[in-house]
C-alpha cells in the first residue's frame, strides 16, 4: 500500500525528540510529526502531548525525495472551536474614553527639541521677492542652527567622533 499525501492513517509513537515525534505506520514504514504539527496550541515540550507507545491518528502532509514521510496530528482532526469574543469597546458598546463628537485629536507634529520648529503662518497675499527671500533665509538659519545644536548633543552621547 502506497502512502499518499492527504491520507489519514493510524500510527503508534515510537520515539520522541525535542523537535517532534516518530510514528510507526502500517507496512513497516515510519514518519515524523514535527513539533509544529502536534497540536493547534503552542507546544514547548513534545512530552506534554505525546508518550511513546501512544496510538495516534496522523495525516500525511508530505513525502520528500528521500521517501521520508512528514506527518501531522493536528491536521488529522478538526480544529478546536474558537472562543467566543466578548463584546468590547470595538464591537459596538460605547467607549468611556471616547472624545465627544466633533473633538478630534491633533496630529503630533515635531516641535521644539524634536528637530523641527513650525513657521508662523503668514497671511497670504502679494509679497515682494525680497520679503520672501528674507523669510526663507531666516527660517533656513533657524533650522541650520537647530540642526547643529542637535549634532553637538548627539556627539556627547557616543555619536560621531
Amino acid at each position: 500500500m502506497g502512502i499518499e499525501v492527504g491520507s489519514i492513517l493510524d500510527g503508534k509513537v515510537t520515539g520522541i525528540t525535542n523537535f517532534g515525534a516518530f510514528v510507526s505506520l502500517s507496512g513497516n514504514r515510519s514518519g515524523l510529526v514535527h513539533i509544529s504539527e502536534i497540536a493547534y496550541s503552542y507546544v514547548n515540550d513534545v512530552h506534554d502531548h505525546l508518550t511513546e507507545g501512544q496510538e495516534v491518528k496522523v495525516k500525511v502532509i508530505g513525502v520528500d525525495a528521500n521517501n521520508r514521510i512528514n506527518l501531522s496530528i493536528k491536521q488529522a482532526a478538526p480544529p478546536p472551536p474558537r472562543p467566543e469574543r466578548r463584546p468590547g469597546p470595538r464591537s459596538g458598546s460605547p467607549n468611556p474614553h471616547a472624545r465627544p463628537e466633533g473633538e478630534h485629536r491633533q496630529a503630533r507634529r515635531p516641535g521644539p527639541g524634536r528637530g523641527f520648529t513650525p513657521e508662523p503662518i503668514q497671511p497670504r497675499g502679494p509679497a515682494s521677492f525680497e520679503d520672501q527671500l528674507k523669510q526663507f533665509m531666516a527660517s533656513s538659519d533657524s533650522k541650520l542652527s537647530e540642526l547643529h545644536m542637535n549634532e553637538k548633543r548627539g556627539s556627547r552621547r557616543g555619536g560621531r567622533k
